[in-house]
């Protein structure tokens, strides 16, 4: 097969009364403007109402967040185009640019602090800031920074669109597959992508079906629209409507901007919804709505919305057997499989085994910056092994021979390759379960979150952030504890 190579506070009328002194100009809405979100920060400045107000005057939706924590729920929630950030220092200021840099690097900040000085500014610009300007800013000023901000955060997103149609055309374009199963999924895939018929994948983890479901979108008439992807398994019962179909502004506890559902953001292209077999029941019964009516009704809305979306599903598990054990519905199952497709694992494609491991040794090789091969008898273990984790163990196993091994011919030994009883997630099932006499409490639950973090990240393709979701932590606790643990 082949592989792809390289995430709240309403405005105050009489609080703007009391500031009416601060002039502001007329109201020119945009169509453009109406559609940009612009979250509004400051932890006890109450000009930062005002800034909103001004910012409303020109079309934009704005969210005032009265400190980092709701800025932070704000982030997770709503879509934003900028942030206007009012600290009280210019520390303040560069602890708030490396802490949105963590979260949401895309989102231009434009930082306001009293008495700004160059030195200043030239600290933050390197920190990442868009613009730094005065409390309170000039009006006029303010808008036209605002303005540049959102045209320059719509610049990034259409070229990492752009990026992306670009990778996954070069992908396909040399893909790695010399067994006849793979070139036979290929000329499948090629034949079935200009259809608009949902498709479902069957195929372990590992081996590539969200690639499969990228190939299908950019081989189809939908290429130039979004492909979004979605793991099902990550939705949990409370929010299942309102990531499915979005929600209106005040539709619910929470809902402090109208926010668009996942139908909705892949309208006109490709939605891949990765670990179907893991969608509770709820899940089902509003996926199967959508797939008959062609609808979405928004949380809090009173009128449907049509959407134009091919499905892409993808699980794996054998889905025939979910329903026949009641666990999936199967009028579901026969919608989502119209177009029936299935990834063979790499132990049933030895043909593929050597081509992709150099393939991948070339790769890291290059960032590596050292001419590295691999030996007969190296070959000749990666034929041999099961690869229960497909091939992402295989990549995983030649990126690890890289960066342990100072040789520039692999030998068997530098790939650490165990039996097939001790291989994959068994392996480290087992090791979990069977606690290493006299180990501490804290070295084994070190093992054991080590597994559990593996098991996530492979369930959702290595995303991280989705991973972070997942297993109920944040981005940072995620990134730290696969730091300590040397994940």
């Amino acid at each position: 097969m082949w592989y792809l190579m390289r995430e709240f506070a309403p405005v105050s009328a009489s609080l703007i009364a009391g500031l009416g002194e601060w002039s502001m100009p007329a109201a020119t809405v945009s169509s453009e403007a109406a559609r940009r979100g612009i979250l509004v920060c400051d932890t006890d400045d109450p000009s930062m109402h005002l800034v909103a107000r001004t910012l409303a005057a020109e079309g934009y939706d704005c969210v005032v967040c009265p400190g980092q924590e709701a800025l932070g729920g704000a982030l997770e929630h709503e879509s934003a185009d900028a942030l206007v950030a009012g600290v009280k220092s210019h520390a303040d200021g560069l602890d708030l640019l490396r802490w949105m840099r963590g979260r949401r690097p895309e989102v231009p900040v434009i930082l306001l602090t009293p008495g700004p000085d160059v030195p200043s500014a030239v600290d933050a610009m390197r920190e990442g800031a868009f613009d730094y300007l005065g409390k309170p800013p000039a009006a006029d000023h303010l808008t036209k920074v605002v303005g540049r901000a959102v045209e320059m955060g719509s610049l990034r997103r259409e070229n990492r669109r752009l990026r992306q149609q670009l990778d996954v055309a070069s992908t396909t374009a040399g893909f790695i597959g010399e067994s006849p199963q793979s070139k036979n999924l290929v000329a499948l895939i090629r034949r079935v992508a200009p259809a608009r018929s949902t498709a479902l994948v069957e195929g372990e983890s590992g081996t590539g079906k969200e690639l499969v479901a990228r190939m299908m979108h950019y081989w189809s008439a939908r290429a130039a629209g979004p492909f979004v992807a979605v793991n099902c398994k990550a939705f949990a019962s409370g929010v299942v409507e309102s990531e499915l179909f979005g929600h209106e502004k005040g539709s619910f506890t929470g809902a402090i901007a109208a926010r668009a559902g996942c139908f909705e953001r892949a309208s006109g292209g490709t939605l891949f919804l990765d670990e179907i077999a893991e969608a509770g029941t709820d899940f089902q019964a509003k996926l199967l709505r959508v797939l008959e009516d062609g609808e979405v009704l928004r949380v809090g809305a009173s009128k449907s919305r049509r959407v134009d979306v091919r499905i892409v599903a993808a699980t794996n598990r054998v889905l025939r057997n979910e329903v026949a054990s009641g666990s999936f519905r199967a009028d579901l199952y026969f919608r989502l499989n119209v177009i029936p497709l299935r990834i063979a694992p790499l132990r049933e494609r030895r043909d593929d085994i050597l081509a992709l491991a150099r393939h991948f040794l070339a790769f890291h090789a290059a960032e590596a910056a050292r001419p590295i091969t691999l030996s007969p008898s190296a070959e000749r273990a990666l034929l041999d092994y099961p690869w229960p984790g497909n091939v992402r163990e295989l990549e995983n196993a030649i990126e690890r021979a890289v960066v342990m091994s100072g040789a520039e011919v692999l030998r068997p030994e530098a790939f650490a390759l165990d039996g097939p009883e001790q291989a994959g997630a068994g392996r480290e099932a087992a090791s979990v379960a069977c606690p290493d006499a006299g180990e501490n409490l804290q070295a084994y639950l070190d093992r054991a979150a080590i597994t559990r973090i593996r098991v996530a990240l492979e369930s959702v393709g290595g995303n991280r952030a989705a991973a972070a979701t997942s297993l109920g932590v944040d981005r940072t606790t995620l990134y730290r504890l696969m730091k300590r643990l040397g994940i």
